[in-house]
């Protein structure tokens, strides 16, 4: 049986991130050179080409991508072990901002789980729309935030995910065949309003904001008592609701990209240990 070296997958998620071998290279203290070498043998390893040739920035192939999913849960559990049985264990506070949809629905476990392995960490958790999360982190509020992006904008984070958006209405009404469109938003500056009001601006479509809430379960409630429409996440779409598609009338909304976000000036080993065991989690 194969087994695949922790290190050259380190190696190889570092350059994923980073965007390049050299940078890559200076996060693990290699030169350029030698992350070139490791890849190689880590492509003549698996049989398998990881990352399109001729291109400036890393790009991954199809198999890369799979790999990458791979890699990240295999470094998460490796350091997971690592810091259950090390001494001394990982300690400290992380004020951590993440959007209202994903504390709902995927973040409860994942921190769940990180508190298990980390005893030592405290968590503070702030929930709000992804925008001011980014604006109060640059003004030194957070040393991590969990942020959605569109137009392939990053701002800097690191991508973890990429979620398709889905509409959603209520089980139980048909208000989405009601015209003008009744819509349950989130106030601005919310990425899901934004891609919305604009889609339908495009389409020529008459809409009225009907229900509008800054948190997900009120925005759930909403749309699970038939005041509305809305968009979602697929990863977040809760019980009691149906989603809608091409064959309702409601076009495809494309995706948004997930990214951690880490503080510069206040980085820590335990904000670093969150955000790769985030990262592992959602990928």
């Amino acid at each position: 049986m194969l087994n695949l070296p922790t290190e050259l997958l380190r190696t190889f998620i570092k350059a994923v991130d980073l965007g390049s071998f050299t940078r890559a290279g200076d996060a693990v203290g290699r030169t350029q050179s030698a992350v070139s070498l490791q890849m190689r043998r880590l492509e003549e390893m698996l049989d398998a080409q990881l990352f399109e040739r001729g291109t400036h920035r890393v790009k991954l192939t199809e198999e890369g991508t799979t790999l990458a999913g791979y890699a990240r849960r295999l470094l998460a559990l490796n350091d997971e072990a690592v810091a259950s049985l090390r001494r001394p264990r990982v300690a400290g506070c992380v004020r951590l901002g993440a959007p209202h949809e994903y504390m709902a629905s995927l973040l409860p476990t994942i921190l769940g789980k990180f508190a298990q392995s980390h005893p030592g960490v405290t968590l503070e958790v702030t929930c709000d729309l992804s925008k001011n999360l980014l604006e109060r982190q640059a003004k030194g509020d957070f040393d991590l935030v969990i942020a959605l992006h569109e137009d392939g904008d990053r701002g800097g984070g690191i991508q973890v995910h990429t979620e398709p958006l889905v509409w959603v209405t209520s089980a139980d009404h048909a208000r989405h065949d009601q015209q003008p469109l009744s819509l349950v938003l989130a106030p601005p500056p919310c990425i899901y309003r934004n891609r919305i009001l604009h889609t339908l601006g495009r389409l020529g479509r008459s809409w009225r904001v009907a229900y509008t809430s800054s948190s997900y379960s009120g925005i759930v409630a909403a749309v699970r008592a038939g005041l509305g429409v809305t968009l979602l996440a697929a990863s977040t779409v809760p019980a009691g609701v149906r989603t809608l598609g091409e064959r309702e009338g409601f076009p495809e909304m494309g995706a948004l990209d997930v990214c951690v976000h880490g503080s510069r000036e206040n980085a820590s080993e335990a904000a670093d240990c969150l955000a790769e065991y985030v990262a592992a989690s959602f990928g």
